[in-house]
């Protein structure tokens, strides 16, 4: 990782220092050859499920001083709606199997494992066991940084909502839960950038995690939909068949997740920062992308 000064150094940080530690922590986790071995991976997964593990974590280590760049009370405040949105894993990954159980049921395996036929949960999905670490690591992280005990917000799930057309709603599910990914791993690389020490060691099995997922999730979309192309991509994400169509679409939830971080409070530097995260990341992973040929998909997942 990004090598770590005391945070001391740090408590001057400006918009160049912190944007230079975001290029550089973009730099060494969206290398493509990383992305490649995480893809690469997916088959294994198929076959083999194994949880990633996370490196020991000095847990009595973390303290304010760790935190860099952004005022403390923001920096919880992010924490807060970070792991109300992570708590209902269960949900996430039960939603995404019953989209994918009956076009692929080897992926809806690794992401919501197997669900008997009295619809009783026998196997928990590789991709709830990684996530469902998540918050309880978010809540030692607050307990430690705050002395307090919290508990995450009950948030209800989009669930399961098929149509007559089971590849487009796999399609449109799928397209979301790869935004929803990426937006998780530029949300916890831009917290590594402000972060030292124990504080970051947490933040990165956290951006590891869901940079693993995302692109597994995104190699496995464009292995399924090898005609896709930006203006379905663009045009399926922000947009709502009808009024009474009861789907999100993009805007609406990346508004609800910047309210949830408590976006108006962040200053103008963080927000920026932030934009530059999502942008830098975003080009990064389409100059990875272009490297997924029918021919290396078809070889690493089979012919669809």
């Amino acid at each position: 990782m990004l090598n770590t000064a005391s945070a001391q150094s740090f408590s001057s940080s400006h918009y160049w220092q912190i944007q230079h530690r975001i290029h550089s922590l973009i730099d060494n986790y969206l290398a493509a050859a990383k992305l490649q071995e995480r893809l690469q991976d997916l088959p294994l997964q198929f076959t083999n499920p194994q949880p990633r593990p996370w490196k020991p974590i000095n847990w009595q280590a973390i303290n304010r001083n760790q935190i860099i760049g952004i005022k403390p009370e923001v920096f919880l405040s992010i924490l807060i709606g970070a792991m109300d949105t992570e708590a209902p894993i269960r949900g996430y990954t039960q939603t995404s199997r019953q989209y994918l159980e009956k076009l692929h049921p080897q992926m809806a395996r690794f992401v919501g494992g197997i669900v008997g036929e009295d619809g009783e949960l026998q196997e928990i999905g590789l991709w709830e066991k990684e996530e469902r670490q998540h918050t309880p690591a978010l809540i030692k992280v607050y307990t430690q940084l705050t002395g307090e005990k919290i508990t995450p917000k009950h948030r209800s799930v989009r669930g399961y909502i098929p149509t007559d057309n089971p590849h487009e709603d796999l399609y449109r599910h799928g397209l979301h839960r790869v935004a929803t990914e990426y937006g998780a791993t530029c949300l916890y690389l831009w917290l590594m950038a402000h972060t030292t020490d124990a504080l970051a060691d947490v933040l990165e099995e956290l951006a590891k995690d869901e940079i693993n997922h995302m692109t597994k999730f995104w190699g496995f979309g464009v292995w399924a939909f090898p005609d896709t192309g930006l203006i379905r991509v663009g045009s399926t994400l922000i947009k709502t068949r009808s009024q009474s169509y009861k789907r999100n679409n993009l805007m609406r939830t990346l508004g609800r997740m910047m309210a949830t971080l408590n976006w108006n409070a962040w200053t103008f530097t963080n927000k920026v920062t932030l934009l530059y995260t999502f942008t830098y990341a975003m080009h990064r992973l389409w100059t990875w992308h272009n490297s997924l040929t029918p021919e290396y998909l078809n070889n690493l997942l089979g012919t669809r």
